[in-house]
Order: C-alpha cells, then sequence, then structure tokens
C-alpha cells in the first residue's frame, strides 16, 4: 500500500516538473522572441533616424539662381537741328526724346511738329530733325501740306527714311491729327474759327506735338465745351 503511494506521489512530482520544464522553456522562448523583436525594431529606428541625419547633411541646399536679362541696346544715326548729330547707342527700351537729350538737344531753329518723340527706338533706326524754316516751307499752302508727312516719311526708295515721322498720313481714320493739321483742316471742325487754329499751331510750335486730345485744352480760347464739340473727330 505505501508503495503505490510512494509511487503515484513520484509519479505527479515527474508530471509537474515536466509541466515546470516545459512552461520555463516557453516563457523563455517568449522573452527571447521578445527581446529580439524589441532589439530589431530598435536597431532599425537607429539606422532610420542615421539615414535621415545623413541625408539632411548630405543634401545640399539648391540655391535658386537669379537669371539677369542684359539690356538690348540700338544704334541709331539722329540728324538735323540737333547740337551733336550722331550715331548713339541706347536701351531698345528708349524713346525718340532720349536721343535728342543724348544727342546735345535740339538747336533754336528745330521744330519737331512732324517728329513723334515718344516713339520707342529701334536698331538702325534715323532720326532726322528738321528745322522751323524747313517746315514752314512745307506747310505753306494746302496743296503742300501733305509735302511734310511725304518729305518726312521719304517714300523714295533711294532716299533717306525718318523713322521718327509721327504718321503715313495728316488724318488717321478720317480724324483731323491736332499735330499735323493745316490751318485750313483746322478750322472745319465745329467751334475752330481761324484765330483757334492758329493758336492751336502755334502752340505745337512752341511746345511740341499734343501728346493726347485732352491737352487741347491747354490752348488759349479752346476750353472743355469746344473739346467735347470735336473730340469725335481729332486726334493726335
Amino acid at each position: 500500500m505505501n508503495n503505490k503511494v510512494g509511487g503515484d506521489s513520484i509519479t505527479f512530482k515527474y508530471r509537474y516538473r515536466k509541466q515546470i520544464l516545459i512552461g520555463t522553456i516557453i516563457t523563455i522562448i517568449i522573452i527571447a522572441i521578445s527581446v529580439s523583436i524589441i532589439m530589431n525594431y530598435s536597431k532599425s529606428t537607429k539606422n532610420k533616424s542615421k539615414k535621415e541625419e545623413t541625408l539632411i547633411t548630405e543634401t545640399p541646399v539648391k540655391k535658386k539662381k537669379t537669371v539677369q536679362k542684359e539690356p538690348q541696346e540700338a544704334k541709331v544715326d539722329i540728324k538735323g537741328a540737333i547740337n551733336l548729330p550722331g550715331i548713339y547707342s541706347l536701351d531698345t527700351s528708349s524713346r525718340v526724346i532720349d536721343v535728342i537729350e543724348k544727342a546735345g538737344g535740339l538747336t533754336e531753329n528745330a521744330d519737331t511738329s512732324v517728329i513723334n518723340l515718344s516713339k520707342k527706338i529701334t536698331d538702325e533706326m534715323v532720326i532726322i530733325i528738321y528745322t522751323k524754316q524747313e517746315v514752314k516751307k512745307f506747310k505753306e499752302t494746302k496743296e503742300k501740306e501733305t509735302q511734310v508727312q511725304n518729305k518726312c516719311l521719304q517714300k523714295d526708295e533711294n532716299a533717306l527714311k525718318n523713322d521718327a515721322c509721327i504718321a503715313p498720313s495728316i488724318k488717321t481714320s478720317g480724324k483731323i491729327s491736332i499735330n499735323t493739321a493745316s490751318q485750313e483742316e483746322l478750322m472745319t471742325l465745329t467751334g475752330i474759327g481761324e484765330s483757334k487754329a492758329k493758336e492751336i499751331i502755334a502752340y505745337r510750335e512752341q511746345n511740341g506735338p499734343f501728346t493726347t486730345i485732352d491737352d487741347l485744352t491747354k490752348v488759349s480760347g479752346i476750353g472743355e465745351n469746344t473739346l467735347a464739340q470735336i473730340k469725335k473727330d481729332i486726334t493726335v
């Protein structure tokens, strides 16, 4: 009887130890796997962090290159009633008036009534500044009025072309140009008689061409009411 009890006790202890051993082994395996996972994750995180630091350190900051456009120059030949006639180099954004200033300005007998002072220059451009006597001769009679532009444009292919002319004709789209119209043409406008026509011509000869239609009110005897009556019939 005692032997049987002892045998059962041994069997129980063996089984108990076996379960503890198996449990211990499983626990060790779980701990080992967990440690391995934690170490691999930690190592991966460190490597990733190092790579990011390397990328930040090694990647150069690209600076935007500022491309500066070099100004384009044009050579212009200016002649006639100018203090220092000759060939000048200016930026292509310059105007005829800028060329005149660079060439020492106009002479005392210069007349720019047939020249567009605000025109932008181009390479190989020719500018001829006429004298008051020349322009006066152009305007002596109505028949000769067209000579102002014909002379300015130099339509003859063998003649020198003046690229600074105001327009190819006195009238544009049926309108009268207050910069080039003769006294007789100005008098065809409503409210413009002989005296006012003379005042308009005198003003542009003394002050240069009108830049806008509204500048006509600067002429003595011409007010807003007169301008309103003729505004649709005139141009600069």
